[in-house]
């Protein structure tokens, strides 16, 4: 009898792998269910292009109510808020987070609750601050910063406010992030023991990254990855990251080989046109995101952990209405295929779903977009 009770349950782990790892997993699917789909509202409490700065007038003007509520009109259930640490993170006492500062985030976050909208507190800092992470007596302050901040938010609704360690981690060590990342996990669990944690691989979170690491001992714990390939396209006209990005103008998506001759040709340097001509032969389109998406679906699946997309987009500079709705479409269609929660990047940026004019900051929805996530536009006066 015992014997054949073995045969039954290694049966069962065999045949019902979903089940056994709905199990392993510590994240109340409750949670999960808070994200699936949402929205990145930058430049608010990081990367701040107002010339004011980080100041209570740009805290107070950049993102509304009237923002949050259209947000929540247009179908989102959650927002990742990006916040930059190094306006306040003081050396050797980066757990004194100044009240006023505090104050700012508190009043933005019970916005996004109040307008029954799951949050993200994402610590989104500049690449010169994730560069000292190579430091260990760094690690350990950013440690002392997570924990009281974390102590801070504790209080809140652990099923609709999420910690994220870090937005794209720059260390190049991938081993070093692994053990920097579980230091940190480990600091806010300290000051938050009931809320999940988000977590990422390293090098600027790209997909191939996660599928490096294996699950922190922490259960409660969603991974996360960030998805723009292929960058040629998503990225053209771009001033940041690879140089040659800004050179690139008129690059389609699908891809085929016929199609990239003109955009290739901008190219003065061989090698970056290779590229270019490359993404033309590799014929990306929705079949070949998948290829790659469903890769992070299967070391989720194997190791039965949750895994979300963080950010995604296009940047709209140079890149075709349509093409851009088409890649949005392709990546957002593949994400829900594989059961994965999703975040666009972003909100009014210039990857943005709306769009608003300097005079009068009024939102201007970019109904394609929306349709290309599935959602839809807000009826007027709505």
């Amino acid at each position: 009898m015992k014997v054949r009770f073995l045969v039954m349950l290694c049966a069962l782990l065999t045949f019902v792998p979903g089940l056994f790892a709905q199990r392993l997993t510590g994240v109340p699917p409750r949670r999960l269910t808070n994200l699936r789909h949402g929205i990145n509202t930058s430049h608010w409490f990081a990367q701040v292009y107002d010339p004011k700065g980080y100041t209570k007038d740009h805290f107070q003007s950049w993102t509304t109510a009237s923002d949050i509520a259209l947000i929540k009109a247009m179908g989102f259930d959650h927002i990742r808020l990006s916040v930059n640490p190094q306006p306040v993170f003081g050396h050797n006492r980066a757990d004194e987070i100044p009240a006023d500062y505090l104050g700012y985030l508190d009043d933005a976050i019970k916005m996004i609750l109040d307008h029954d909208l799951a949050v993200v507190i994402d610590i989104h800092p500049e690449s010169d601050f994730k560069a000292q992470l190579s430091h260990d007596d760094f690690v350990e302050q950013f440690s002392d910063f997570w924990r009281a901040l974390a102590r801070h938010f504790a209080k809140l609704d652990p099923d609709r406010v999420f910690f994220e360690i870090l937005n794209e981690p720059e260390i190049q060590d991938r081993y070093r992030w692994y053990g920097v990342q579980a230091k940190l996990a480990s600091a806010i669990r300290e000051g938050a023991p009931q809320h999940t944690i988000i977590v990422a691989g390293a090098q600027w979170s790209n997909d191939d990254q996660l599928l490096f690491i294996e699950p922190l001992r922490d259960p409660n714990i969603v991974y996360n990855f960030h998805f723009y390939e292929p960058h040629i396209f998503t990225h053209q006209g771009a001033t940041w990251g690879v140089n040659y990005w800004h050179f690139l103008k008129g690059v389609t998506y699908p891809s085929t080989p016929e199609s990239v001759e003109k955009a290739a040709a901008l190219e003065p340097d061989a090698v970056n046109r290779l590229a270019v001509v490359r993404y033309g032969l590799d014929h990306w389109n929705a079949e070949r995101i998948d290829a790659e998406i469903t890769q992070v679906a299967e070391w989720a699946h194997t190791r039965g952990v949750p895994v979300v997309c963080n950010e995604f987009g296009v940047y709209r500079k140079y890149a075709d209405p349509k093409d851009r709705a088409a890649w949005i479409t392709d990546v957002r269609t593949s994400l829900e295929k594989h059961g994965m929660g999703w975040t666009m990047w972003d909100y009014q940026g210039s990857f943005g779903v709306v769009t608003k004019t300097d005079k009068d900051r009024t939102a201007v929805v970019d109904e394609a977009t929306v349709t290309a996530l599935g959602l839809k536009t807000p009826e007027a006066g709505k």
